[in-house]
């Protein structure tokens, strides 16, 4: 019996796609690969105007705060005045936030949870209804390895990664009876951007956290290659990375494993070493034990 929930790979040629944080990142890169896939796209991002040559030619751009309702009515109102309606939806704009939970403040921790959660939230709300209308559509959440594997130190920011997954489940269900597809990318640290966004009292984690996303192995390009492949596959979880594969992996099958390299990995931080280390391990185990 064929799957409901599993359909034909998706084609982007022709589609009228809007990318939140599209003009750096991730969302630049995945810009550029639906531009090149023959799509049409609206990038959204705090700036006033986008940055001087930075996206692709015929992209429109327009300024969007994902903690603006207004802001997003208004977003709604150019796209069915301009294009008539949207098919894709990326809620790809976030920030990074974190620390020990007795130090990071809990400004940092409303900050966090008003763009990374409430602005998936927002995007998904506004455009639901056009999509349920037009008979169909794809919603793409951009959360974390953070929302499926929970490291120490992280908490704000394994928490609204987790919430996207958890609303994009949901949405996956309550949807399907409107024909709206929804996936949501879980890529692990990858370069970019991102650290730039790091604001908090917790010092000594913020700089591991900077240090895990300059040094990561994989481009901004290639998690985007690697999302847009699962997306067309009409894949729920988008897991873009081997490493990605492997901790997950070691969570839902050697839990005990799990647990004890995320305690060896707080007992680290304690220490000022790198927090890290023991989930690298962890995960080349898996990777040893798949092959």
């Amino acid at each position: 019996m064929k799957n409901p929930l599993r359909r034909d790979p998706e084609s982007f040629t022709g589609k009228r796609a809007l990318v939140t944080g599209g003009a750096s990142g991730l969302g630049l890169a995945m810009t550029k690969e639906l531009v090149a896939d023959g799509a049409k796209v609206l990038v959204v991002d705090v700036h006033e105007v986008a940055p001087e040559g930075v996206l692709p030619a015929g992209v429109e751009y327009r300024q969007l705060d994902v903690r603006s309702d207004e802001a997003w009515e208004e977003t709604r109102n150019w796209v069915e005045a301009t294009w008539g309606g949207l098919d894709l939806l990326f809620n790809n704009a976030g920030v990074a936030a974190g620390g020990r939970i007795d130090v990071e403040s809990m400004a940092n921790w409303h900050w966090i949870i008003d763009i990374n959660l409430l602005g998936v939230v927002r995007g998904c709300r506004t455009f639901v209804p056009m999509m349920r209308e037009a008979g169909g559509g794809h919603i793409v959440n951009t959360a974390s390895l953070a929302g499926l594997v929970h490291a120490p130190t992280m908490a704000s920011y394994n928490a609204v990664k987790a919430a996207v997954v958890a609303v994009s489940e949901t949405l996956r269900h309550e949807l399907a009876p409107d024909n709206i597809e929804v996936s949501v990318i879980c890529p692990s640290f990858f370069r970019t951007n991102l650290a730039d966004s790091l604001q908090g009292k917790d010092v000594e984690t913020e700089q591991s956290a900077v240090d895990l996303i300059t040094k990561a192995p994989r481009s901004a390009e290639q998690v985007a290659a690697k999302a847009l492949e699962g997306v067309r596959q009409r894949k729920f979880i988008v897991l873009t990375d081997a490493d990605g594969v492997a901790a997950y992996n070691a969570k839902r099958y050697a839990r005990k494993a799990y647990d004890a390299a995320m305690i060896r990995s707080a007992k680290q931080v304690r220490a000022g070493k790198d927090p890290m280390g023991e989930v690298g391990k962890l995960q080349e185990r898996m990777r040893r034990r798949r092959g």
